[in-house]
């Protein structure tokens, strides 16, 4: 199982919408190292979703539920999206403010490529952000 991060601003899709909405297709996706990130997901992958712009925070867990494919919101055909379901929400958001203030997460992708709307995520760092988040230990990783 790979993990990644994948940033949304809630005024344009939400968390609360992908809560109501179950399993949503990632769209919209325009940068090609972050198509890179979509292409390399596979199913059952697990995401943070991120609140960007607006809360800069960590709010939530998915899982990728259909691998890339083309995305219908592109006319040309030169981008694609994946599906990812709900899997809950974090029991305590994770700021931005937070994960720069942690030095073990200094070479987090987020916060060296902050423009990147979809990266990968360590191991190491995913655990050290649902202890963060007090994400169940059980769910945080398939080690555990």
């Amino acid at each position: 199982m790979n993990y990644w991060l994948i940033k949304s601003e809630p005024d344009a899709f939400s968390w609360d919408e992908q809560v109501a909405n179950g399993v949503e297709p990632w769209t919209g996706v325009r940068n090609h190292q972050a198509k890179k990130n979509l292409m390399a997901m596979q199913v059952d992958d697990r995401a943070f979703f991120y609140h960007s712009n607006v809360g800069r925070e960590i709010v939530g867990v998915v899982e990728v539920a259909r691998a890339a494919y083309p995305d219908p919101t592109d006319p040309q055909g030169r981008w694609i999206c994946v599906d990812v379901r709900t899997v809950g929400p974090m029991p305590r958001p994770v700021t931005l403010a937070e994960i720069k203030a942690d030095s073990t997460l200094a070479d987090l992708a987020l916060v060296r490529q902050s423009r990147l709307s979809v990266v990968p995520v360590s191991q190491a760092h995913w655990t050290r952000l649902c202890r963060m988040g007090r994400w169940d230990a059980a769910d945080a990783t398939d080690a555990a």
